[in-house]
């Protein structure tokens, strides 16, 4: 045991959980995103309607890259759990203003970008919302954020 590391490193710390919407959480190398909200999606086109079984809705996440570097958005995704009482929400894409996590976001600037679920509506609408990001080098922590579909 002398000789062991008993120090654990940076990237395996457990990710913050139950981060209320609004709050910010910060990779080590400086990137920060924010649950900002999820809302009641109603802005349908003519080839949408809504699932009266579900709620659908729009998580509304803000990125700001304070790292020295460009980040690929691609290494960030969204996944959604009912709160209350279980349920996974489907990943699905709405039509209008959808903003959705692609290409490339510049060291210094910041970006609001979307993610649309379908949540059965047994499950409620408390939700946990997780913000992966898997990098070409490692895997980062998820942080969870909890909050209400308003």
């Amino acid at each position: 045991m002398e000789h062991c590391n008993t120090e654990t490193p940076a990237e395996s710390e457990a990710p913050p959980a139950d981060l209320a919407f609004g709050k910010v959480y910060a990779w080590p190398d400086g990137l920060e995103v924010t649950v900002l909200e999820a809302k009641l999606f109603t802005d349908w086109d003519e080839f949408e309607e809504p699932d009266p079984k579900a709620h659908e809705f729009r998580v509304r996440v803000k990125v700001d890259n304070k790292s020295d570097r460009a980040v690929d958005l691609d290494e960030l995704s969204v996944s959604v759990d009912g709160a209350t009482n279980g349920g996974t929400a489907d990943l699905t894409i709405f039509s209008k203003n959808s903003a959705p996590f692609e290409g490339r976001l510049a060291k210094g600037v910041s970006a609001v970008k979307t993610s649309d679920h379908s949540l059965e509506k047994r499950y409620g609408k408390d939700i946990v919302v997780t913000v992966q990001r898997t990098t070409a080098d490692d895997v980062l922590a998820f942080p969870e954020f909890t909050g209400t579909i308003k």
